[in-house]
């Protein structure tokens, strides 16, 4: 493995995992779960799905992410103005 992940990297991909599953609002299972932001959470969770060893730890989880991530960044900036596609 290229590298480790801490506890706090495995409880944030766990959640993304079920998160599907759960009701209710998303920041306040990220507050009550892994005492943090919902701001903080998404900034670790960029970070982290771009390392090697989250895709090693669970590919299928990352890549969705990352697809999903890589779709909404092409659909803001295909909105943005000057943009020739």
């Amino acid at each position: 493995m290229l590298g480790e992940l801490s506890e706090r990297d495995r409880a944030i991909l766990a959640l993304e995992t079920a998160w599907p599953r759960h009701g209710g609002a998303k920041e306040e299972t990220i507050r009550t779960q892994l005492g943090m932001s919902a701001a903080r959470y998404y900034q670790l969770l960029g970070r982290l799905i771009d390392s090697e060893a989250a895709l090693e730890y669970d590919p299928m989880l990352v890549r969705r992410l990352r697809r999903i991530r890589d779709s909404r960044s092409f659909r803001r900036a295909t909105r943005a103005p000057g943009f020739v596609g």
